[in-house]
């Protein structure tokens, strides 16, 4: 069943395969309920994917195969906080390895078109610090950067 409230994320035909993947790369993700169109419609036929649910680390989601006619963009994205560097060259390689592509600040679309924040706990604790000077520092470091470097992060906050 359908949960109440949940994000509702449109695709090409591809709903089943980023869900596959989502659960693949993301802690507490993965793939639910597949249900299939009962009758041809616009973007597919009867019996292709219409609907996929899925959990994208805790929040859940279902993928629909509208078409073509609406694409993402960076109006929504996922934030995901990572514990360290290996967690977020992990997670910003999966993404931007598998076809999609990087942008600035720690912000990386996948190759479906949504947007991702791999944000490190330890820049936003920087940016937000007590120490304003520090604080401005580590966000102007931070605003040279596709992925987050946690050490440059680090080093600005002690200059």
């Amino acid at each position: 069943m359908i949960s109440k409230s949940l994000v509702c994320l449109w695709y090409d035909g591809a709903a089943l395969d980023a869900a596959k993947f989502y659960a693949d790369t993301f802690p507490d993700s993965a793939v639910g309920s597949v249900h299939r169109a009962p009758g041809d419609y616009p973007a597919g036929r009867q019996g292709d994917v219409l609907m996929v649910e899925f959990r994208v680390a805790g929040i859940p989601c279902l993928g629909l195969n509208g078409g073509p006619a609406f694409k993402h963009n960076e109006a929504f994205s996922f934030q995901i906080a990572t514990d360290d560097q290996s967690e977020t060259d992990r997670l910003w390689n999966a993404i931007v390895g598998n076809d999609g592509e990087e942008s600035a600040c720690g912000w990386c679309k996948d190759k479906w078109g949504v947007s991702w924040q791999i944000t490190p706990r330890a820049l936003t604790a920087a940016i937000t610090g007590p120490d304003r000077a520090a604080a401005k520092r580590a966000f102007d470091a931070m605003l040279e950067m596709t992925k987050i470097d946690i050490a440059a992060i680090e080093a600005a906050l002690k200059r």
